[in-house]
Protein backbone atom coordinates (compact mmCIF):
# COMPACT_ATOMS: atom_id res chain seq x y z
CA UNK A 1 0.00 0.00 0.00
CA UNK A 2 2.90 2.35 0.18
CA UNK A 3 3.71 1.96 3.71
CA UNK A 4 7.34 0.10 2.97
CA UNK A 5 9.30 2.29 5.01
CA UNK A 6 9.36 0.40 9.20
CA UNK A 7 9.04 3.64 10.85
CA UNK A 8 5.37 3.86 9.38
CA UNK A 9 4.35 0.79 11.62
CA UNK A 10 4.47 3.11 14.43
CA UNK A 11 1.61 5.00 13.50
CA UNK A 12 -0.23 2.21 11.21
CA UNK A 13 -0.15 -0.21 14.32
CA UNK A 14 -2.78 1.85 15.78
CA UNK A 15 -4.92 2.29 12.84
CA UNK A 16 -8.53 -0.36 13.61
CA UNK A 17 -8.56 -0.73 9.69
CA UNK A 18 -4.88 -2.35 9.65
CA UNK A 19 -6.31 -4.58 12.85
CA UNK A 20 -9.31 -5.71 10.94
CA UNK A 21 -6.98 -6.42 7.76
CA UNK A 22 -4.57 -8.10 9.94
CA UNK A 23 -7.06 -10.32 12.06
CA UNK A 24 -5.85 -8.78 15.15
CA UNK A 25 -7.88 -5.79 17.62
CA UNK A 26 -6.98 -6.65 20.77
CA UNK A 27 -2.97 -6.81 22.00
CA UNK A 28 -1.74 -9.05 24.50
CA UNK A 29 -0.36 -6.75 26.48
CA UNK A 30 -1.93 -3.31 28.04
CA UNK A 31 1.39 -1.55 27.11
CA UNK A 32 1.11 -2.85 23.56
CA UNK A 33 -0.45 -2.17 20.69
CA UNK A 34 -2.43 -4.73 18.64
CA UNK A 35 -0.34 -4.76 15.46
CA UNK A 36 3.56 -5.36 14.86
CA UNK A 37 5.13 -2.17 14.88
CA UNK A 38 8.96 -1.78 13.36
CA UNK A 39 10.86 -3.26 16.20
CA UNK A 40 9.22 -6.44 15.22
CA UNK A 41 9.08 -6.12 11.53
CA UNK A 42 12.93 -5.55 10.92
CA UNK A 43 13.65 -8.71 12.55
CA UNK A 44 13.61 -10.26 8.68
CA UNK A 45 16.21 -7.28 8.06
CA UNK A 46 18.21 -8.11 11.52
CA UNK A 47 18.53 -11.54 11.56
CA UNK A 48 21.79 -13.29 12.53
CA UNK A 49 23.70 -15.05 9.78
CA UNK A 50 23.90 -18.23 12.39
CA UNK A 51 21.80 -19.42 14.22
CA UNK A 52 17.87 -17.94 15.78
CA UNK A 53 17.07 -16.79 19.22
CA UNK A 54 13.60 -16.30 20.60
CA UNK A 55 13.33 -12.39 19.11
CA UNK A 56 14.47 -13.63 15.37
CA UNK A 57 12.14 -15.86 13.91
CA UNK A 58 12.58 -14.47 10.47
CA UNK A 59 15.25 -15.77 8.64
CA UNK A 60 15.95 -14.51 5.09
CA UNK A 61 17.45 -16.67 2.64
CA UNK A 62 19.17 -14.24 0.15
CA UNK A 63 20.03 -17.29 -2.30
CA UNK A 64 16.84 -17.91 -2.85
CA UNK A 65 15.50 -14.59 -2.84
CA UNK A 66 18.33 -13.68 -6.11
CA UNK A 67 17.34 -16.59 -7.93
CA UNK A 68 13.23 -16.05 -7.35
CA UNK A 69 14.05 -13.29 -10.35
CA UNK A 70 15.41 -15.70 -13.11
CA UNK A 71 12.98 -18.81 -12.47
CA UNK A 72 10.41 -16.12 -12.89
CA UNK A 73 11.63 -15.33 -15.91
CA UNK A 74 12.14 -18.91 -17.10
CA UNK A 75 8.98 -20.60 -16.25
CA UNK A 76 7.21 -17.42 -18.30
CA UNK A 77 8.45 -18.78 -21.44
CA UNK A 78 6.51 -21.91 -22.54
CA UNK A 79 9.52 -22.50 -24.92
CA UNK A 80 12.97 -21.33 -24.85
CA UNK A 81 14.11 -18.23 -27.17
CA UNK A 82 16.72 -18.29 -29.30
CA UNK A 83 18.12 -15.03 -28.63
CA UNK A 84 17.90 -12.84 -25.36
CA UNK A 85 18.82 -9.06 -24.27
CA UNK A 86 20.10 -8.29 -20.94
CA UNK A 87 20.04 -4.56 -19.98
CA UNK A 88 21.93 -3.45 -17.71
CA UNK A 89 21.67 0.04 -15.63
CA UNK A 90 23.08 1.87 -12.63
CA UNK A 91 20.80 4.76 -10.99
CA UNK A 92 20.84 6.75 -8.26
CA UNK A 93 18.53 6.23 -5.24
CA UNK A 94 18.61 9.37 -3.36
CA UNK A 95 19.25 9.17 0.39
CA UNK A 96 17.86 11.89 2.98
CA UNK A 97 18.65 10.50 6.28
CA UNK A 98 22.20 9.02 7.34
CA UNK A 99 21.93 6.02 6.04
CA UNK A 100 25.40 3.16 6.23
CA UNK A 101 27.56 3.30 3.46
CA UNK A 102 25.92 7.04 2.31
CA UNK A 103 28.19 9.31 -0.15
CA UNK A 104 27.47 12.00 -2.21
CA UNK A 105 27.15 11.46 -6.04
CA UNK A 106 28.70 14.07 -8.40
CA UNK A 107 27.07 12.67 -11.39
CA UNK A 108 23.59 12.84 -9.45
CA UNK A 109 24.83 15.70 -7.56
CA UNK A 110 22.94 14.29 -4.01
CA UNK A 111 23.78 11.77 -1.20
CA UNK A 112 22.16 8.42 -2.70
CA UNK A 113 22.83 4.98 -2.97
CA UNK A 114 23.63 3.59 -6.49
CA UNK A 115 21.79 0.38 -7.25
CA UNK A 116 22.56 -1.94 -10.16
CA UNK A 117 19.63 -3.25 -12.74
CA UNK A 118 19.33 -6.35 -14.31
CA UNK A 119 16.30 -6.65 -17.01
CA UNK A 120 15.09 -8.92 -19.39
CA UNK A 121 12.83 -7.07 -21.43
CA UNK A 122 9.94 -6.17 -19.18
CA UNK A 123 10.93 -8.40 -16.84
CA UNK A 124 13.65 -8.00 -13.39
CA UNK A 125 16.41 -10.33 -13.16
CA UNK A 126 18.52 -8.42 -10.43
CA UNK A 127 18.34 -5.22 -8.33
CA UNK A 128 21.41 -4.81 -6.20
CA UNK A 129 21.84 -1.73 -3.80
CA UNK A 130 25.17 -0.34 -3.93
CA UNK A 131 26.52 2.39 -1.84
CA UNK A 132 27.76 5.44 -4.32
CA UNK A 133 31.37 5.43 -4.08
CA UNK A 134 31.82 2.65 -6.69
CA UNK A 135 31.83 2.65 -10.47
CA UNK A 136 28.32 1.99 -12.05
CA UNK A 137 29.83 -1.64 -13.24
CA UNK A 138 31.09 -3.02 -10.06
CA UNK A 139 29.93 -6.01 -8.89
CA UNK A 140 28.35 -6.87 -12.44
CA UNK A 141 30.25 -9.65 -13.55
CA UNK A 142 29.49 -11.52 -10.57
CA UNK A 143 25.84 -10.86 -11.00
CA UNK A 144 26.05 -11.83 -14.66
CA UNK A 145 27.81 -15.18 -13.77
CA UNK A 146 24.63 -15.94 -11.28
CA UNK A 147 22.43 -14.96 -13.74
CA UNK A 148 23.81 -16.42 -16.84
CA UNK A 149 23.97 -19.92 -15.38
CA UNK A 150 20.84 -20.26 -14.10
CA UNK A 151 19.50 -19.58 -17.27
CA UNK A 152 21.91 -21.70 -19.20
CA UNK A 153 21.45 -24.86 -16.66
CA UNK A 154 17.70 -24.29 -17.93
CA UNK A 155 18.34 -23.05 -21.74
CA UNK A 156 21.65 -24.19 -22.60
CA UNK A 157 21.45 -23.07 -26.46
CA UNK A 158 20.22 -19.73 -26.02
CA UNK A 159 22.02 -16.69 -27.31
CA UNK A 160 22.58 -14.16 -25.05
CA UNK A 161 23.30 -10.70 -25.79
CA UNK A 162 24.22 -7.73 -22.82
CA UNK A 163 23.60 -4.29 -23.76
CA UNK A 164 24.49 -1.05 -21.31
CA UNK A 165 25.84 2.35 -21.90
CA UNK A 166 29.19 3.76 -21.53
CA UNK A 167 29.29 3.47 -18.05
CA UNK A 168 29.50 -0.82 -18.58
CA UNK A 169 32.19 -0.29 -20.91
CA UNK A 170 35.11 -1.81 -18.94
CA UNK A 171 37.98 -4.35 -19.88
CA UNK A 172 36.75 -6.55 -17.26
CA UNK A 173 33.36 -7.48 -18.64
CA UNK A 174 33.99 -7.09 -22.06
CA UNK A 175 36.78 -9.79 -21.61
CA UNK A 176 34.49 -11.57 -19.54
CA UNK A 177 31.28 -11.45 -22.12
CA UNK A 178 34.13 -12.94 -24.90
CA UNK A 179 35.08 -15.78 -22.34
CA UNK A 180 31.65 -16.68 -22.02
CA UNK A 181 30.65 -16.65 -25.34
CA UNK A 182 28.19 -13.73 -24.39
CA UNK A 183 27.73 -10.67 -26.69
CA UNK A 184 27.31 -7.26 -26.09
CA UNK A 185 26.98 -3.60 -27.24
CA UNK A 186 28.24 -1.36 -25.09
CA UNK A 187 28.18 2.71 -24.83
CA UNK A 188 31.82 4.13 -25.90
CA UNK A 189 32.69 7.32 -23.55
CA UNK A 190 34.07 9.67 -26.83
CA UNK A 191 37.44 11.54 -26.46
CA UNK A 192 39.26 13.42 -28.83
CA UNK A 193 41.26 10.10 -30.18
CA UNK A 194 38.20 8.59 -31.21
CA UNK A 195 36.50 12.10 -32.64
CA UNK A 196 39.59 12.67 -34.97
CA UNK A 197 38.77 9.21 -36.17
CA UNK A 198 35.48 10.32 -37.82
CA UNK A 199 36.43 13.79 -38.62
CA UNK A 200 35.76 13.32 -42.53
CA UNK A 201 32.40 12.52 -41.40
CA UNK A 202 31.36 14.85 -39.23
CA UNK A 203 32.70 17.60 -41.74
CA UNK A 204 30.35 15.72 -44.18
CA UNK A 205 27.76 15.60 -41.97
CA UNK A 206 27.54 19.32 -41.08
CA UNK A 207 27.59 19.72 -44.87
CA UNK A 208 24.64 17.73 -45.23
CA UNK A 209 23.00 19.40 -42.29
CA UNK A 210 23.29 22.54 -43.95
CA UNK A 211 22.15 21.84 -47.08
CA UNK A 212 18.78 20.08 -45.55
CA UNK A 213 18.44 22.62 -42.78
CA UNK A 214 18.68 19.79 -39.85
CA UNK A 215 21.08 17.23 -38.78
CA UNK A 216 23.00 14.91 -40.57
CA UNK A 217 24.03 11.73 -39.96
CA UNK A 218 26.86 9.35 -40.97
CA UNK A 219 28.31 6.14 -39.48
CA UNK A 220 31.46 4.70 -39.84
CA UNK A 221 33.05 1.43 -38.95
CA UNK A 222 36.63 1.18 -36.47
CA UNK A 223 38.69 -1.50 -35.70
CA UNK A 224 39.94 0.27 -32.15
CA UNK A 225 41.87 -0.59 -28.99
CA UNK A 226 42.81 2.10 -26.20
CA UNK A 227 46.42 2.16 -25.80
CA UNK A 228 46.43 0.73 -22.04
CA UNK A 229 43.01 -0.35 -20.66
CA UNK A 230 41.97 -3.11 -23.60
CA UNK A 231 43.71 -6.31 -24.07
CA UNK A 232 42.81 -6.42 -27.51
CA UNK A 233 41.26 -4.36 -30.76
CA UNK A 234 37.31 -4.52 -30.87
CA UNK A 235 34.99 -3.45 -33.31
CA UNK A 236 33.35 0.29 -32.54
CA UNK A 237 31.00 1.68 -34.68
CA UNK A 238 30.98 5.71 -34.73
CA UNK A 239 28.27 8.10 -35.37
CA UNK A 240 29.31 11.73 -36.85
CA UNK A 241 26.23 13.37 -36.33
CA UNK A 242 25.88 17.08 -37.09
CA UNK A 243 22.84 19.15 -35.63
CA UNK A 244 21.92 22.95 -35.75
CA UNK A 245 23.77 23.17 -32.40
CA UNK A 246 26.87 21.67 -33.62
CA UNK A 247 28.51 18.00 -33.49
CA UNK A 248 27.04 15.53 -31.74
CA UNK A 249 29.07 12.26 -31.80
CA UNK A 250 28.71 9.03 -30.49
CA UNK A 251 30.52 5.83 -30.44
CA UNK A 252 29.42 2.14 -29.05
CA UNK A 253 31.40 -0.95 -28.86
CA UNK A 254 30.30 -4.66 -29.78
CA UNK A 255 30.95 -8.42 -30.40
CA UNK A 256 28.28 -8.41 -33.16
CA UNK A 257 29.62 -8.87 -36.30
CA UNK A 258 29.24 -7.00 -39.41
CA UNK A 259 27.42 -9.31 -41.38
CA UNK A 260 24.87 -9.47 -38.95
CA UNK A 261 24.63 -5.67 -38.18
CA UNK A 262 25.80 -3.84 -40.54
CA UNK A 263 26.41 0.21 -40.88
CA UNK A 264 24.05 2.26 -38.71
CA UNK A 265 21.99 -0.99 -37.71
CA UNK A 266 24.11 -2.04 -34.34
CA UNK A 267 23.51 1.81 -33.36
CA UNK A 268 20.35 2.94 -34.24
CA UNK A 269 18.36 -1.02 -34.18
CA UNK A 270 19.81 -2.30 -31.35
CA UNK A 271 21.94 0.18 -29.12
CA UNK A 272 19.15 3.05 -28.82
CA UNK A 273 16.41 0.39 -27.90
CA UNK A 274 17.81 0.32 -24.51
CA UNK A 275 16.15 3.41 -23.64
CA UNK A 276 13.40 1.92 -22.87
CA UNK A 277 15.27 0.15 -19.90
CA UNK A 278 14.38 3.51 -18.17
CA UNK A 279 11.42 3.06 -18.22
CA UNK A 280 11.50 -0.32 -16.43
CA UNK A 281 13.37 1.79 -13.80
CA UNK A 282 10.77 4.17 -13.04
CA UNK A 283 8.52 1.58 -12.44
CA UNK A 284 11.06 -0.03 -10.06
CA UNK A 285 11.46 3.52 -8.49
CA UNK A 286 8.55 5.10 -8.65
CA UNK A 287 5.33 2.22 -9.04
CA UNK A 288 7.01 0.23 -6.50
CA UNK A 289 8.51 2.93 -4.28
CA UNK A 290 12.26 1.36 -4.57
CA UNK A 291 13.32 5.25 -4.61
CA UNK A 292 11.90 5.75 -1.29
CA UNK A 293 15.21 5.03 1.78
CA UNK A 294 14.02 8.03 4.00
CA UNK A 295 14.75 6.15 6.93
CA UNK A 296 17.47 8.02 9.64
CA UNK A 297 19.36 4.99 9.27
CA UNK A 298 19.74 1.61 7.51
Amino acid sequence: MGYEDLNDHDELRKDPLFGVLAGKLQARRADCEAVAGKSTLNRLELHPRVGTSVHHKIMLDEEAMQRLFVELFLDSHSQPPAEIVLDLDATDAPLHGEQEERFFHGYYDQYCYLPLYIFCGRQLLCAKLRAANIDGCAGSIEELERIAGQIRARWPQVRIILRADSGFCREGLMSWCEGQGIHYVFGLARHARLQRSIGAELQEALRQGKEIGHSGRLFKELTYRTRKTWSRSRRVVGKAEATTKGENPRFIVTSLSVEEYAGKAPYEEFYCARGEMENRIKECQLDMFAERLSAASA
